[in-house]
């Protein structure tokens, strides 16, 4: 499954880094994936509704099986 989350993240990663930021994947756990955000993205107070409304979203969309997206 982490090959999948792989994949769907490098779909979205275009995205933040055109706004200084990146996305790294750190784990999946029984459908919780943990994320780092990286550049611009880390100190950035949307992060979270980025976190949320993007990444989580799109993940959620492309693999049921995910249940949630944290930061860590």
């Amino acid at each position: 499954m982490k090959e999948q989350v792989q994949s769907v993240i490098e779909k979205i990663r275009p995205s933040l880094q055109a706004d200084g930021g990146d996305v790294e994947l750190v784990e999946v756990d029984d459908g919780v994936v943990k994320v780092r955000l990286q550049g611009a993205c880390a100190g950035c107070p949307m992060s979270q509704m980025t976190l949320k409304n993007g990444i989580e979203r799109l993940l959620k969309e492309e693999l049921p099986e995910v249940k949630s997206v944290e930061s860590v």
